[in-house]
């Protein structure tokens, strides 16, 4: 009997210290390695750029699959569908404000395997929006190079198939994986 009630008290002590001092330092070095990975995401997403520029400014499209999909360069001052153009301070706050939201959800999603997919959203939506932020920053405008010619769907980079397909995952899993209960982290204390 004693041997189980041991068992029981190890078990709790583990669980326990994710909770303490333990738990804090886990936590911030569990956020630490998310911003190291949205930096990799946002590095790839500017070497995808300086090729586009390097290879693409200027010059005609690469044809990838003929009448469905090619590389064009394109400066875009705007948003998606072009719309909005040369608002950069609007962009700006949003794209900052993105961040901050972003932080404040890494920094308080639980280490649970459960929200993992939550975690890679996050990463994503702010690698996009900060891969992004740097064009408008160094350029005044936005390099998009993938070109959808069979719908001809608007013009797009990595960092907006960061944030396109993270949403797009984000709202699927709220809607149908992660009930009312799995969210009440973000609750305000």
């Amino acid at each position: 009997m004693s041997d189980i009630n041991t068992d029981i008290n190890i078990e709790n002590t583990a669980d326990d210290t994710t909770t303490g001092d333990t738990g804090s330092k886990n936590r911030v070095v569990r956020v630490i390695v998310d911003i190291l990975l949205i930096g990799v995401l946002i590095g790839l997403d500017q070497v995808s750029k300086y090729f586009a520029v390097l290879y693409l400014k200027d010059k005609q499209s690469i044809i990838i699959w003929d009448r469905v999909f090619e590389l064009c360069y394109l400066e875009n001052r705007g948003a998606a569908f072009g719309i909005m153009q040369n608002q950069k301070l609007f962009f700006l706050i949003v794209a900052s404000i993105m961040i901050l939201v972003v932080l404040y959800f890494l920094i308080r999603i639980p280490s649970d395997r459960k929200y993992l997919l939550l975690r890679i959203c996050m990463m994503l939506i702010g690698a996009g929006a900060v891969g992004n932020m740097i064009d408008r920053l160094t350029t005044e405008y936005v390099v998009d190079f993938f070109y959808f010619v069979l719908i001809n769907f608007p013009i797009f980079n990595v960092a907006d198939i960061y944030v396109t397909v993270s949403c797009a995952i984000l709202i699927i899993s709220i809607l149908f994986i992660y009930k009312e209960d799995d969210l009440k982290f973000l609750k305000v204390k």
